[in-house]
């Protein structure tokens, strides 16, 4: 009973790491089709004294990847109701021509002002509006949002990584006569830390394999069920097969990184 809680109290912190390493990729994954949302979305209204082609367009920000002619006669229809057809013709040939751009990724907003400025110094183009309130409101939010999960990931990964120094080290005092006696035989010290990394690959494997279970629980389970749009639309986001793989990596390194530690500052200690 006293080993599997040993072996707890090593996985359940390890567990939480690989948790926060994890989200982190769905989210930065799910995120980015969001953000491929966003960018579809949007688009900036171009006013220009004469017609404006796209290759001309992208020539002056390559960042424009389309443009949509909006139809000046629709705009007159509007506004000449009971109007002659020669005021009509009139105002149709005073009116500017309009376009709607739309961007080839979802830009920040310092992007976003330096595209207005390279269409507005051309001199056919008399007004560029990006509509920047609602895209700076959106963009802000996203940003916030992205940066709050890295700064909580990374907080729980630091206090995560000292309660596994911790065991390694109850496991270290623990295996302490084994390590004693291969000492005395002459063991360099990395063979005689052998049980440490055995236990520690161990329960890097548990560990991966519980992340793993949870998260296919998500995918193919919770997310079908939660009402939640974003989770049912990016379902095949929420876990990937090579997300085992990489976890697998992540927790293999901590672990090391930990038993290293362990065994070296004792050396030293020792000393």
């Amino acid at each position: 009973m006293k080993s599997i809680k040993n072996h707890l109290m090593f996985i359940l912190p390890l567990v939480a790491i690989l948790l926060g390493a994890e989200f982190y990729l769905v989210f930065d994954r799910t995120t980015d089709s969001y953000a491929k949302g966003l960018k579809e979305g949007y688009s900036m209204l171009v006013v220009s004294k004469s017609p404006v082609s796209l290759d001309h367009l992208q020539s002056l920000n390559s960042q424009i990847s389309s443009s949509e002619k909006i139809e000046r006669q629709k705009i007159v229809t509007e506004i000449a109701k009971g109007v002659s057809k020669t005021n009509e013709k009139k105002i149709l040939s005073a009116l500017p021509h309009f376009y709607s751009l739309h961007l080839n990724e979802y830009v920040d907003i310092e992007k976003l002002e330096t595209i207005k400025q390279d269409l507005e110094a051309d001199d056919n183009i008399k007004k560029v509006e990006t509509f920047g309130t609602a895209y700076s409101s959106s963009y802000k939010l996203f940003t916030f949002i992205k940066l709050s999960l890295k700064i909580f990931i990374v907080f729980m990964a630091v206090v995560s990584f000292f309660l596994i120094i911790k065991q390694m080290e109850i496991w270290k005092y623990a295996h302490r006569q084994r390590m004693q006696v291969m000492e005395i035989f002459g063991a360099p010290l990395m063979l005689r830390s052998g049980v440490l990394f055995k236990v520690a690959i161990i329960d890097a494997l548990l560990a991966t394999i519980f992340t793993s279970l949870f998260f296919l629980y998500l995918k193919f389970q919770w997310a079908a069920h939660s009402g939640i749009d974003i989770m049912m639309e990016n379902k095949e986001e929420l876990f990937k097969m090579t997300d085992i793989a990489v976890l697998l990596i992540v927790a293999l390194f901590i672990v090391i990184l930990a038993v290293y530690s362990v065994v070296f500052t004792t050396k030293g200690e020792e000393e």
